[in-house]
Order: structure tokens, then C-alpha cells, then sequence
């Protein structure tokens, strides 16, 4: 199956928030760090890491994008000692937006947005179990289409269905209406993520800061997925898109990522200024530039 990799882009920042959460989560590492070169940002810090079995991507690609909350990672740990011991460490020079508390869905839940304003939530698991699951945020003119969303990627990817769906009930929520959207569960390659809708006004929406990013194994893969996903003509650059809910997707894939992380630089380079031609990537014509053809 695909690896679908959570993507966070930031100022100048990704290696002092990788080592940031290194020291946040137990048993997290990193798996790759490397600078790409010759980009319209300069150079550019690139660190990919494991936190919880979960790999985000994390680069450091100059302020055109501000991280907001429309995505966070649902954390649940087996006792109340650990969420509040993530809670301390992660919560260092952030700010909470649900304070840690006891709330009728849990014992003990806390919504926080860290340092570098990446948003976390961490609760009491409710089977005894450790995870860490994406949650999507539908929000002002998306509100109320969480479940369309969905279903919509869970018909786009394989080995995907919706799990679970909780809804508000009259009255429920900051204006939410009935019907909509509390607490939804899907899987898109066997990987769980969450969704939700707010009538809350927000003062944010979804944006490029934060990305999923699809690792194919083959261009009928990308093509497919490109087809699928992009609604959005403008968005689409160096293998970034964007879907008819405004959120970005990066469809790349694995050979790419070990291409960009060898020792070759000239290869690295070429690599390089060939995808920042590109809108779709054409996974041949990137082979034969790293190779020098």
C-alpha cells in the first residue's frame, strides 16, 4: 500500500521542531535529514521522521505558508500520566485551544497548538491503545461536508473505507447543525485519518503549510491520483495539488524520495531543477535527469 506522509512547512524552523519532537515523543527518530539546493526558496532543510509509527515530512522552505489548525494529529496514550506528560513537553512556548480538562467525550483531552504552530490533540485512549491519526477540520464555506469528503477519498484511494461517523445533535456544538459531522473515521491505505465539522468562525482555512503527501509506486499511480484529486489548476507545481475542498496533496513517489536523499549531489541538482519544472511529475523524464541522460 501507499505511504501517505504528513508534510509541515516551514520558515526556518524544520530541524530545531525535529529535534523539538524527538524530545516530545518517546521512540520518535529521525529517518532522513538532507538540504535541497537551488530551489526558489534557496536551500532548502528537508528532515523526514517517525513520531508514533506516523512519518511526517518537514521542510524549511521560507514564510509563504503559516501552519493553522484546520489540521492536527489526534493523539490517544494508554493513561492519563502520559497524556499529561505530552501535554508538559509539547505544550512548551505554545498556546492551548481546548485546555487539558475532563469533557464529556473524555476523561482527560487537551487541544494544543506547539511552538512552531503545529496542532496536537492528545487524550485518554479509549480502548488502552497508542495511535496518532490526522483530523481534518471542515470549516467555513467547507463546513458541513466532512462526510462528502469522505467519501469522496475513500473512492479516490485503494484499500480505503469509512470506519465510523458520530454526529451533532440539535443544538450540539457552536452552531453546528444536526446531521453534520462530530467525529468521523476513515482509512486511505490502511492509514487511519479523522474528519469533523465546525460552524465555529474560524480566522483560518486549509492551505499548503500542511500537506499529505503520496508516495506511488508507478506513474499510472500519480496519474490516476492527479486525475482524481487536483480541482484546482493554479495550485498545481512541483508535484503539489490541490482538491475541491482546498485541501494540498504532494503525489510523488518512493524512487523520488531515495533519489533525493542520496549522496550524489550533481544527481540531487539535476534532479532538482527538473521537478521545479514540472506541474505532474513524469516519473521517466526525472529518472533520466538524476542519471544525467
Amino acid at each position: 500500500m501507499k505511504t501517505i506522509t504528513t508534510h509541515l512547512w516551514f520558515d526556518n524552523q524544520a530541524k530545531e521542531a525535529a529535534n523539538f519532537y524527538l524530545s516530545a515523543f518517546e521512540g520518535s527518530k529521525i529517518k532522513n535529514s538532507t538540504v535541497i539546493h537551488g530551489t526558489p526558496s534557496g536551500s532548502c532543510d528537508l528532515v523526514i521522521m517517525d513520531v508514533m509509527g506516523h512519518e511526517f515530512q518537514l521542510i524549511s522552505a521560507g514564510s509563504f505558508f503559516q501552519i493553522n489548525p484546520s489540521i492536527s494529529s489526534m493523539i490517544t496514550l494508554p493513561t492519563t500520566d502520559a497524556v499529561n506528560s505530552l501535554w508538559e513537553r509539547l505544550s512548551v512556548g505554545g498556546m492551548a485551544l481546548m485546555p487539558l480538562d475532563s469533557y464529556p467525550f473524555s476523561d482527560r483531552y487537551g487541544w494544543l497548538q506547539d511552538q512552531y504552530g503545529v496542532s496536537w490533540q492528545i487524550m485518554v485512549s479509549p480502548n488502552g491503545q497508542s495511535s496518532l491519526t490526522p483530523v481534518i477540520m471542515f470549516i467555513g464555506d467547507n463546513c458541513g461536508k466532512a462526510e462528502e469528503a469522505m467519501k469522496f477519498y475513500t473512492s479516490v484511494f485503494d484499500n480505503a473505507k469509512i470506519e465510523e461517523i458520530s454526529r451533532y445533535d440539535d443544538g450540539e456544538g457552536a452552531g453546528d447543525a444536526a446531521g453534520t459531522v462530530k467525529d468521523g473515521r476513515f482509512t486511505l491505505e490502511g492509514q487511519g485519518f479523522a474528519a469533523m465539522d465546525s460552524a465555529h468562525p474560524h480566522q483560518f482555512a486549509l492551505n499548503e503549510a500542511v500537506s499529505f503527501l503520496v508516495e506511488c509506486e508507478n506513474q499510472d499511480e500519480i496519474d490516476h491520483l492527479w486525475e482524481k484529486l487536483s480541482a484546482h489548476p493554479e495550485s498545481e507545481q512541483c508535484g503539489w495539488l490541490k482538491d475541491i475542498y482546498g485541501l494540498s496533496w504532494q503525489i510523488g513517489s518512493a524512487a523520488m524520495g531515495e533519489m533525493l536523499s542520496g549522496d550524489n549531489e550533481a544527481a540531487v541538482a539535476r534532479l532538482t531543477q527538473a521537478f521545479l519544472q514540472m506541474k505532474k511529475f513524469d516519473l521517466a523524464k526525472l529518472e533520466a535527469a538524476y542519471k544525467g541522460e
